[in-house]
C-alpha cells in the first residue's frame, strides 16, 4: 500500500489496473475480494478525503451541513487520513475561515494500524481531535512493533470506550503483568474482538502471585460483555483455560488457542463449556490431538458442529490411521466453509480419501492441505522444521495436487479452493511490519559496522 515515501508493488499494480476505467470494469469480476480495499484506495480514496476536506471548508452555513459520520473502516491508509486532519487544522488556523467552519463536527470511523513508522503522525492527529472538524474515531486498533510506553500512550488517545477490536500483535512485548495494568486502567465496554501477542502468558514460571493475577485478568475479561472473539496463540496456558474463560458472560464465537500447550483438563473444559455451542471459528493448531485427547476433542467438535464455519488443525499429528475418525467428526459440520490442516503427516492416499469426503460439505470454500508425507524423504520427522519444509519432491506434489483437484471437479466442487501455503496466508499488515523491521535491522547493522570500522581504524 502507499506510503509517505514510496509505493509498494501491489499499490502500483492497483493504480495501473484502474488507470483504464473500461478495462477495470470488465476485469473486476476476476479480482479477489481482499484486493478491493486496495483498488478503492487507488481509484478514489484520496479523492474522497479531499472532497471531505472541501466539504468542511465550504463557506455555506454549518446548519446546511448534514454530514455527521464517515465510515472508513476496512481502509488501511491511516497515514493519509492523519495527514489530512493535521493539514486541515493548519489551514484553518492560518486562513481566514468563517467562524461556522469550526462548528462542523464529523466523526470519521477508522481502523487504526499503528507501527513505529507512522506512530508520530497518528499521535498528532489524535491529539488535535478536539480542535479539528474531522474527528478520528478508532473502532479497531492494531499495534505492531511498538514499545510498551508508546502502546499505552496511544491506546489512551484512541478513546477505548469506542473500541470494538483490539489486536496487539508482533513485536509488542506485552506480558501478563502489562495486560493486568492495561485492563485496570482502561475499560473496553464495546470490545468484541481481542488478540494478544505470543507469550503473553507462560504458566511454566507462574508463582502464587501470578495465579492471582491470571484470575483478575479473567474477571476483567468477564466485564467485557460484548467480547465474542479471542486469540491467544503461542501463549503457554496448560491447565489454565478454565480460569481465563469461565468468567466470560458472553459465549465466544471465535477462539484461537493454537500452540498453547493445552492439556486434557483444558480440552474437557472447552468441550463442556457454554462456548462450545457457539464457536464459529476454532484454531487448535500445534496440539497432538489424536494422542492427548481424541474423544474430548470430538465431543467439542460435535457441540459446535451446527455453527462451525472455520476449523484450523495445523501440526496436530493427524496421521493416516486417524482419517476415518476425522471424517466421522467432521460429518455433522455442514456449515464448515474453511478447513486448514497444514503440517500433518498424511499420505497422498489418505488425502485423496479425505478430499472425497470433503466434497460432501456443501458450504466448504477453502481447504489448506499438507504436502503429502510420501513427497518428503524417508525418515522425515514432524513437526517439520523451517529448514526442511521445502525439501520435498515438487513434481510428485504437483501430480498429487492435480489428482486432489480432479476429485473436486468430478464432484462438481470447482467452487472449492485447495492450496498448500507452506508459510501461512499472506497478511499485508504483517508484511508492512516485516518491511519496517527489515529496514531497521539493516540500518542497525550498518551503524554497527561503521562503529566497528571506525574503532578498528583508530587502533591501527
Amino acid at each position: 500500500e502507499s506510503r509517505t515515501t514510496m509505493k509498494s508493488l501491489r499499490f502500483i499494480s492497483a493504480e495501473a489496473f484502474v488507470s483504464n476505467a473500461e478495462f477495470a470494469r470488465k476485469s473486476l469480476g476476476a479480482v479477489t475480494h481482499d484486493l478491493f480495499p486496495l483498488l478503492f484506495k487507488a481509484m478514489c480514496l484520496e479523492s474522497c478525503l479531499t472532497g471531505l476536506r472541501d466539504y468542511v471548508l465550504n463557506q455555506s452555513s454549518p446548519y446546511m451541513k448534514k454530514l455527521k459520520v464517515v465510515d472508513l473502516t476496512g481502509i488501511k491508509d491511516v497515514e493519509l487520513l492523519s495527514k489530512l486532519c493535521s493539514d486541515l487544522l493548519v489551514y484553518l488556523q492560518q486562513a481566514q475561515c468563517s467562524p461556522g467552519t469550526f462548528e462542523v463536527s464529523i466523526n470519521v470511523l477508522i481502523d487504526l494500524f499503528v507501527t513505529e513508522r507512522n506512530y508520530e503522525l497518528v499521535v498528532q492527529a489524535l491529539l488535535k481531535k478536539c480542535s479539528c472538524p474531522l474527528k478520528i474515531c478508532c473502532v479497531a486498533f492494531r499495534s505492531d512493533n511498538l514499545t510498551l510506553q508508546k502502546f499505552f500512550y496511544i491506546i489512551k488517545l484512541t478513546d477505548p470506550s469506542l473500541l470494538r477490536k483490539l489486536e496487539i500483535v508482533h513485536n509488542v512485548h506485552l506480558e501478563m503483568e502489562h495486560l493486568e495494568m492495561l485492563f485496570n486502567c482502561i475499560h473496553f465496554p464495546l470490545l468484541m474482538s481481542l488478540t494478544l501477542p505470543a507469550r503473553t502468558f507462560n504458566v511454566r514460571r507462574f508463582t502464587a502471585t501470578d495465579e492471582q493475577m491470571l484470575t483478575k485478568i479473567g474477571e476483567k475479561m468477564g466485564e467485557m460483555t460484548q467480547l465474542t472473539e479471542l486469540s491467544m496463540s503461542f501463549s503457554i496456558l496448560t491447565g489454565r483455560i478454565q480460569k481465563l474463560l469461565s468468567p466470560l458472560k458472553t459465549p465466544l464465537k471465535m477462539l484461537d488457542v493454537s500452540n498453547c500447550s493445552l492439556n486434557h483438563a483444558d480440552m474437557a473444559f472447552l468441550a463442556n463449556s457454554f462456548h462450545a455451542n457457539h464457536l464459529e471459528a476454532l484454531d487448535l493448531s500445534g496440539h497432538d490431538i489424536p494422542e492427548l485427547y481424541p474423544s474430548t476433542f470430538f465431543k467439542l467438535l460435535s457441540h459446535c458442529s451446527s455453527v462451525l464455519r472455520s476449523l484450523t488443525l495445523e501440526d496436530c499429528n493427524i496421521q493416516d490411521i486417524h482419517v476415518n475418525m476425522l471424517i466421522l467428526g467432521l460429518s455433522p459440520c455442514q456449515k464448515l466453509q474453511e478447513f486448514k490442516f497444514i503440517g500433518n503427516p498424511l499420505s497422498s492416499q489418505a488425502l485423496k480419501h479425505l478430499f472425497t469426503f470433503l466434497c460432501e460439505l456443501q458450504m466448504l470454500k477453502n481447504v489448506e492441505f499438507p504436502v503429502p508425507r510420501d513427497c518428503y524423504p524417508i525418515g522425515i520427522t514432524y513437526p517439520i522444521d523451517d529448514a526442511s519444509v521445502c525439501r520435498f519432491d515438487h513434481q510428485k506434489y504437483e501430480r498429487v495436487a492435480e489428482e486432489l483437484n480432479l476429485i473436486l471437479l468430478q464432484a462438481n466442487r470447482d467452487d472449492v479452493k485447495a492450496s498448500t501455503p507452506l508459510f501461512g496466508s499472506y497478511d499485508a499488515a504483517v508484511q508492512e511490519t516485516n518491511n519496517e523491521l527489515g529496514a531497521y535491522l539493516i540500518k542497525s547493522f550498518k551503524e554497527t559496522l561503521e562503529k566497528f570500522t571506525s574503532s578498528f581504524n583508530k587502533i591501527n
